[in-house]
């Protein structure tokens, strides 16, 4: 594997346009054919070994510039219905609860529709940012709709039980009943366009 990029076998190009322009047909494509395609790893998972650790420190133009680009290509010239975060902080903040980059860049600037997942789990965090939520509930505020189940392992360190969506509901700086209905447009849009029940 390239050292330069996380699962290189999965990426396109180091290039954003070649890479966009690539993902864009692809999401065609696939989509063109009833099914969902799912553009990931968003953003910048720039290493294998240690992924779910690493922290991308980037300055907002390399960002845009070279690690967002591809999927705002991508985004915006074939609309996948999916897309997937990344394991990694970058700048500090898990890809999975980064607000911006999920609801200011993804669904704000480039008018993303669709539904967002997280990786294979989420780490338990609290928000830096909104003081009095954490783990789902900073994940459903930040625009991560489904949280990927894990395995086993997963539900015995607890995810399974997680309560943080509900225990912040209503409170002063909790999460809004708006924002739970976000999400949950979000996945019931995703299904019925998906074809599923006519299925």
């Amino acid at each position: 594997r390239d050292p330069l990029c996380g699962r290189n076998f999965e990426y396109y190009s180091e290039d954003p346009r070649l890479t966009g322009k690539i993902a864009a047909a692809a999401v065609r494509g696939i989509e063109r054919e009833g099914r969902s395609a799912c553009i990931k790893h968003f953003a910048c998972n720039n290493q294998e070994k240690g992924r779910s650790v690493n922290d991308s420190r980037v300055s907002e133009r390399a960002l845009r510039e070279i690690y967002l680009k591809g999927f705002e290509i991508c985004i915006k010239e074939s609309a996948p219905r999916c897309l997937m975060v990344s394991y990694n902080k970058i700048n500090g903040v898990w890809s999975h609860y980064n607000y911006d980059l999920v609801q200011t860049v993804a669904r704000g600037e480039w008018g993303f529709r669709g539904v967002v997942l997280t990786d294979w789990w989420i780490k338990k965090s609290k928000s830096p940012e909104f003081a009095a939520i954490r783990t789902n509930a900073y994940r459903i505020r930040s625009g991560a709709d489904v949280l990927m189940p894990g395995n086993l392992s997963g539900r015995q360190r607890g995810y399974a039980a997680d309560v943080t969506a509900l225990e912040s509901l209503g409170k002063q700086g909790g999460i809004r009943r708006a924002e739970l209905e976000a999400v949950a447009k979000n996945v019931l849009g995703f299904i019925l366009e998906s074809g599923a029940l006519r299925r």
